[in-house]
């Protein structure tokens, strides 16, 4: 069987996600969501003209050296004045509050010198100076968030002051995980000959975390077929959108997963990856359910899982893929086979901006260097190997 194009392996599972489907949340809720529609002002903020600091507000034109103006009321925040400036009037202000109607400007309090009812100015005012308009902020009918948009702490901050109790994000994915192979004990576990600490689903649920509703781990299945199938049949009852398997028991060319799952009903959309690592990829459906069958190797699963699981979910959850980044390389790397390598690197910042140094170690069982390294050089397929300096695409490891 030929190996797939890493592009057209994404491609495949791009078009079994399926479309958005929104959700309301409150705003306590929505850090870390993905908005799915936009949040559109329903309201001018602020709600009236507004003083940008404590001082007076008067009519410009009535400030001079010599002018001594009379003080006939106070506005402040909540409690604004309820009358209008006249002609040689001015009214005491303070910030946030409505700047009454007839006046133009605040001059702040270390500008005025008040004796009694009159007040006068060692500064000269200036239209508009000090004054935050009706809507400065944003306006009825102001797109204040674009849909797609993951929410940060400013935003939550924005949709506040938008007056939002709530908003609608994009439902996330219950994901479920299964870990295989004999030779796999829980992490914390005294090691016995021949086993090794399971590390796959440990990894990948942090990973996926920020894109999941829940996470479910139905813990690690050993070698034997009829126990493989039961398990398998357990974790899909438990109603995931996705399931990933990490391991594929091998006896001779038989795989356990992938006969396990084809006869649960899992169609396979393709096997057998053109990269490194990550090579033995499988992906395909059970009923509405996505299936990731990743390889065993922990660096495999983990690669492989930012590069097809990673693409996937942002687009469930209607978030824009982001660009590859483009960086200049701190040290020359191999020519390349067959294969794409995504190979592991780390970021460097130097006096000249960031550059991003390979990290020698390719070995898909090698753990630390995947921990050391936080990009991934994206080697083309036959590269002949490149120079220092010379720009490479990479993907950030952490990146949402």
């Amino acid at each position: 069987m030929s190996l797939l194009p890493v592009e057209q392996a994404r491609a495949a599972i791009l078009a079994r996600v399926p479309p958005v489907t929104p959700e309301e949340v409150a705003l306590a809720e929505a850090v870390g969501r993905v908005l799915a529609a936009p949040l559109i002002a329903a309201h001018d903020q602020p709600p009236f003209a507004a003083s940008a600091m404590d001082g007076y507000a008067m009519r410009a034109a009535d400030v001079t050296s010599a002018a001594n103006l009379r003080v006939i009321g106070m506005s402040q925040a909540g409690a604004g004045f309820a009358g209008a400036v006249g002609a040689g009037e001015a009214v005491r202000i303070f910030t946030g509050a409505p700047v009454p109607p007839g006046a133009d400007t605040v001059i702040m309090q270390e500008e005025a010198v008040r004796d009694g009812d009159t007040v006068r100015f060692t500064a000269p005012a200036r239209p508009g100076h000090s004054v935050r308009p009706k809507g400065h902020d944003f306006a009825t009918g102001d797109i204040l968030i674009e849909a797609g948009s993951r929410l940060t702490p400013m935003q939550i901050a924005v949709a506040a002051a938008a007056n939002q109790a709530g908003l609608t994000v994009a439902r996330r994915p219950r994901i479920g995980l299964v870990a295989t192979g004999d030779e796999l004990v829980l992490p914390g576990t005294p090691l016995g000959p021949d086993q090794i600490v399971a590390s796959n689903s440990v990894g990948l649920a942090a990973m996926l975390a920020p894109y999941a509703e829940t996470i479910t781990d139905h813990g690690i299945i050993g070698d034997d077929a009829g126990r493989l199938r039961q398990s398998l049949a357990d974790a899909f009852d438990a109603g995931p959108d996705i399931l990933i398997t990490t391991g594929g028991a091998s006896v001779g060319e038989h795989d356990l997963v992938q006969d396990a799952l084809k006869s649960l009903g899992v169609t396979l959309d393709f096997w057998r990856i053109n990269m490194r690592p990550g090579k033995p990829l499988m992906f395909g459906t059970h009923g509405k359910t996505l299936v990731f069958g990743l390889p065993g190797n922990p660096v495999s699963a983990m690669v492989t899982a930012i590069v097809f699981i990673k693409p996937a979910l942002r687009a469930w959850l209607g978030y824009r893929e982001p660009e590859h980044w483009r960086l200049p390389l701190a040290g020359p790397t191999p020519p390349n086979s067959a294969r794409r390598h995504f190979m592991r690197a780390r970021l460097r910042q130097t006096g000249t901006g960031p550059q991003i140094m390979p990290v020698s170690q390719t070995d898909s069982g090698h753990t630390s260097s995947l921990a050391y390294a936080d990009m991934l050089i994206i080697q083309p397929e036959h590269d002949p190997g490149e120079q220092e300096g010379a720009m490479v695409a990479a993907l950030p490891i952490d990146a949402f």
